[in-house]
Formats: C-alpha cells, structure tokens, sequence
C-alpha cells in the first residue's frame, strides 16, 4: 500500500478502501496480523482505521479478534450492483441484437452469483432470469467464468462453503470435475453451462477483464439454436462486448 496519496487525494481514505478492498479479496474476514502482512502500513495504523470503521457498522469485530465486513457495506454494494446493471443494459442489448438471444450480467456476492441486468430475446422461445435471482457459482456460465478469475483457494473456500448441488445430470458435483473445467475456461477464454442449470438450455459466458467486482456476461438459449456454429460467432461478440463494458467501468484518466 503507498504511503502517499494520489494527486487531491485523502490518504487516510485511500488507506481505508484499500483495506477494505484487501479483507473482500481474502474472503470477508482478516485478522489484524494478516492484514499487517499483506498491506504496507503499521499495525497499529490499520488498527486505529479499523477500529474507525467499526462504530458506523462498516466493519465488524469478531469474537476472535478478527475483522470482518460489516453490515453497512450491504445497501452500497447493491446499489452500485443497480447502477452497474443499469449502465450496461445497453451492451447486453447489443448482445441480443447480434446474436438473437437473451444476455445477462452477474457480480460475484459472497459464495454466489447474483444477476444484475438482462436484455431478452425477442424469440418465442427464449430464456428469462430474473434480476436479483442468486445462484450457485459451478453451475452456471457467469458462476464459472467468474471463478476462473479466482485463486483456487478462493475457489476452493467458494464451493466448501457453498456446496456443490447438481440441479441435472449435468452438474458438475465434486472440486475435481471444477477444477478441470475452470482449467479448460482459463486456456479457452469462455465458459459454457452445457445444460447444467436447466436441461434443454446451453450458455456461454465470459468474464468482464478488470472489473472493479468479479463480473460475467452471458447469452443463452434453447440448445436446439445455441449450438457450436453459434458458440463461434457468439464468443467474438461476446468477447468484445466485455472489452467495452471493462472500459466504461474504467476509472476516468485510465
């Protein structure tokens, strides 16, 4: 962490963010020597902004001493979700457009995916997810592009706590059929649920690069149309529609 802020900018804020930024990453919950091991700040400075933070409710204290997230930080996190949405809607349009099949975009939220926009096919037949709905994250083409972002203890730490229901035949059940799966997503750049949420549906998704929270966009459909002639035109479209996402979530300068 630097010890110098920005250009205008407030280091004790900077600090503060950045530290809370470091226990999201590590799962929601960090004690004070492992934060003092990962951030480049005296112990007692971290101690003294956390124990800032704990009154207001943005942190927590736990009965072992740890720190952990606090409850306060729940009402940002989804309103920033809504506006997220709400500012892609128009590339998860231009999905549709192109590929004739309704899209969807999901952030990582603790040990699930939740969706936070969609644009629905005009089709008859078409797919629908509600926005909001939560979802398991081996599962589903968001869940498991996004997990291949992730470290595997982190991935590990997801489905342990999480567990890994099979909805289909197709599920994938144990760590070891995940971890060959994300291995594959990683060298190809996409995932696919192969009707792993819904028999008789096939998805293909793609994780948004840099985004500020773990974030996926997806199309999918009926398998009689989504099919391998339409993954290679999807996963182009797919692809730069997330280049353009990641950039109008870029921070301004950048």
């Amino acid at each position: 962490m630097a010890e110098r802020a920005a250009p205008g900018g407030v280091q004790s804020v900077e600090r503060v963010f950045e530290l809370l930024e470091v226990i999201t990453a590590a799962g929601g919950e960090m004690s004070l020597s492992e934060l003092s091991a990962t951030v480049n700040l005296p112990l007692p400075t971290i101690h003294r902004l956390l124990r800032t933070l704990v009154p207001s409710g943005y942190v927590r204290q736990l009965p072992n001493r740890s720190y952990a997230l606090g409850p306060r930080l729940i009402p940002l996190g989804e309103g920033a979700s809504r506006q997220l949405g709400s500012a892609a809607r128009g590339r998860l349009e231009q999905l549709v457009r192109e590929l004739g099949e309704s899209a969807n975009m999901a952030v990582l939220d603790g040990q699930q995916v939740v969706y936070i926009a969609q644009a629905q096919s005009n089709r008859s037949m078409r797919m629908f997810t509600e926005v909001g709905r939560r979802a398991d994250t081996h599962d589903t083409g968001v869940g498991k592009a996004i997990l291949a972002t992730l470290p595997d203890e982190r991935v590990r730490e997801i489905v342990s706590s999480a567990g890994m229901p099979t909805p289909t035949e197709k599920s994938l059940g144990t760590p070891e059929a995940l971890f060959a799966d994300l291995e594959r997503i990683r060298e190809r750049g996409y995932a696919v649920d192969d009707e792993e949420q819904e028999l008789g549906v096939r998805c293909y998704a793609m994780a948004v690069p840099g985004a500020p929270t773990p974030t996926a966009i997806s199309v999918s459909g009926p398998i009689s149309r989504v099919d391998e002639d339409f993954a290679a035109r999807a996963v182009p479209v797919l692809r730069r529609i997330a280049e353009e996402i990641a950039a109008d979530l870029a921070p301004a300068g950048v």
